[in-house]
């Protein structure tokens, strides 16, 4: 598991920072102008390019949280992360851990 960014809220969205070994960005997930239910919550931008996506989601112990997907040319796939609250930090923290296979 890894932290690889950092948000926090302004109103009805997010900004805040995402960094990898290939990527360090000021980034911003704002709502979709025309929302779907079974499409994404935000989208994810570094500037005006669209690098993500979002969908809100509840735990089973009942705790909100994004499931974001991001995906960029220099990945060699998606990454797959989570955003949510953790206890003793300001904002929101971008967590990743690599899928495990059975």
């Amino acid at each position: 598991m890894a932290i690889i960014g950092s948000f926090t809220s302004n109103g009805d969205g997010f900004n805040g920072t995402i960094k990898t070994l290939n990527l360090n960005v000021k980034a911003k997930m704002v709502r979709p102008e025309r929302a779907s239910e079974k499409g994404p919550a935000f989208r994810i931008l570094a500037g005006n390019v669209e690098f993500g996506a979002a969908w809100q989601k509840t735990s089973t112990e009942g705790r909100d949280y994004l499931s974001v997907k991001l995906d960029d040319p220099s990945f060699p796939a998606a990454i797959y992360a989570t955003l949510i609250e953790v206890e003793g930090t300001d904002g929101l923290q971008l967590i990743w851990s690599r899928p495990t296979r059975d």
